[in-house]
């Protein structure tokens, strides 16, 4: 039984946890949206495609990434309009739940010295934005498949309109939080 099939029975659990009249007031995952930034590699000369990168998104994720283009210029970083700026790929219904389950169940006890999330990711509207500093966690990926090592960041877009909604749904969907030192 997948995380999708048990959210959905626990639907009603949930509801009477957070007290809600209606069954529809129940958040959920409304999607999920994965994005790796490359801007730096385009200005090294060594670099010539990203299509590594980009298989290893799809391999993560289970779709094709979009690539992102630069919309203006920042002379720091040495990125022009109009080159290529971050991949992205946007998840939603059973395969961000299936996302989910992975990051829960393998990536998360794979990570060094990992204690849980911290409660202050959260947005304020019940998005929780998650930073990871390699793709090489993902047990898709072996690790002649990771030619290059990039962060992942990874933003849980949900239909509660608070945190504590958001985190009583991560926590239905066995997500672990650090605990509060005194």
């Amino acid at each position: 039984m997948s995380l999708y099939d048990t959210s959905v029975k626990n639907k009603s659990t949930l509801q009477k946890t957070l007290w809600k009249k209606n069954i529809h007031q129940v958040p959920v995952i409304d999607k999920i949206i994965v994005s790796m930034w490359i801007g730096s590699l385009a200005t090294r000369k060594w670099v010539k495609d990203f299509s590594d990168l980009e298989e290893n998104l799809k391999m993560i994720t289970g779709q094709k990434s979009q690539m992102i283009l630069s919309k203006q210029s920042v002379s720091n970083f040495k990125l022009r309009e109009g080159m290529p700026a971050m991949l992205r790929v946007t998840l939603r219904g059973k395969r961000a739940y299936d996302f989910i389950e992975r990051l829960v169940i393998m990536v998360f006890p794979r990570l060094r010295d990992f204690e849980g999330l911290s409660e202050r990711k959260f947005d304020g509207r019940g998005n929780y934005n998650l930073w990871l500093k390699s793709q090489a966690a993902f047990p898709e990926l072996g690790l002649e498949d990771v030619k290059t090592s990039m962060g992942l960041q990874i933003n849980i877009c949900t239909t509660a309109d608070n945190n504590d909604d958001a985190k009583a749904l991560f926590e239905s969907l066995w997500i672990i939080f650090k605990k509060k030192t005194a």
